[in-house]
């Protein structure tokens, strides 16, 4: 898993800041989207974040998924 890498969301996440979607939830799984950002470090510091992986669907709409909630589309 790397920076650029297509990604399918395999597991139900609920999410309530779509644009189009706002105070509703909105179900990710099954949507495909692109990884811009694995975060691990702040300011030169290392972190680990409960949510590390930024992942941007359409409509530039981005979520913060664990790697277990996706798999890497081929």
């Amino acid at each position: 898993m790397k920076v650029g890498d297509r990604v399918r969301v395999t597991e139900s996440v609920l999410v309530y800041h779509h644009p189009q979607h706002k105070k509703e939830p909105l179900d990710l799984k099954g949507l495909e989207g692109k990884i811009v950002n694995i975060l691990n470090d702040w300011r030169g510091r290392p972190i680990s974040p409960n949510l590390p992986v930024v992942i941007e669907f359409e409509n530039k709409f981005k979520a913060h998924l664990r790697d277990n909630e996706f798999e890497v589309i081929k």
